[in-house]
């Protein structure tokens, strides 16, 4: 990676919960460069889907920060980050509009756009996936679970994010889909030139189209190293295995 890439995500030192009581992420620290997909792994329970929540902007920090390209954006919440473009966001699940069609749902993402631009977005986006094009005018319900994952991706891509949120983007989904869907994932990187960060249970699937990944435990970074390296590491895989729930 170029020496000199820019610090795209900032995490400095975040505690974070859902509750006055309980710290679920207790002062984690991280950061995605500019293009890396980076992906956060561990045992259930550890604070992951918390982290992307705090990143995006659903949850506040009790301390620490959120930076994006140099901005403190810690208190921003997530529906301004959205339309001002520094992060697009796909949800583990209810990430598409049944009832509306797949050109509905891609509308939707870019409702503050101009019609023209919004239009011209659409179009490209069905270039970049071709399985749109094909289901333009029908239901997103009748899409199938990896077609409705790339429908949820493209949506979030319709503002041109410089960051991507994605959470457990492999969930219900068969091993062929979950391929295709990251397939996807790593094409819209090289495409669009943003980064990527990524929640996933899917740790083997994950690190093969990653950069970088953490491993977290009980709320802090208990492992942190290039994708490649964590791929053959013991440490990760005791630690992925053996984290204790909160």
């Amino acid at each position: 990676m170029n020496a000199r890439a820019q610090k795209e995500v900032d995490v400095r030192d975040v505690v974070a919960g859902y509750s006055a009581e309980v710290d679920i992420l207790r002062g984690i620290s991280l950061n995605v460069m500019s293009r890396e997909i980076v992906c956060i792994l561990g045992p259930n329970g550890c604070g992951k889907s918390t982290l992307l929540k705090t990143v995006a902007g659903f949850l506040r920090p009790r301390s620490g920060s959120v930076h994006i390209r140099d901005e403190d954006v810690s208190q921003i919440p997530v529906h301004r980050k959205v339309r001002s473009g520094t992060i697009g966001f796909v949800p583990q699940t209810d990430n598409v509009f049944g009832s509306l069609t797949t050109w509905e749902n891609l509308a939707l993402g870019g409702q503050f756009m101009s019609k023209t631009d919004c239009a011209q977005r659409i179009e490209e986006l069905c270039n970049t996936y071709p399985v749109l094009t094909r289901k333009l005018n029908s239901p997103a319900a009748s899409l199938s679970g990896g077609e409705r994952q790339v429908l949820s991706l493209a949506r979030a891509l319709m503002p041109r994010p410089r960051v991507l949120l994605l959470d457990e983007p492999s969930a219900g989904l068969s091993p062929k889909t979950l391929a295709e869907v990251f397939e996807a994932i790593s094409a819209t990187r090289d495409k669009e030139g943003i980064s990527v960060l990524m929640v996933e249970q899917n740790a083997m699937e994950a690190l093969r189209i990653s950069d970088r990944a953490y491993v977290l435990s009980v709320g802090t970074v208990a492992l942190e190293n290039k994708a490649s390296v964590l791929m053959n590491s013991p440490e990760m895989r005791e630690l992925y295995l053996g984290g204790r729930p909160h």
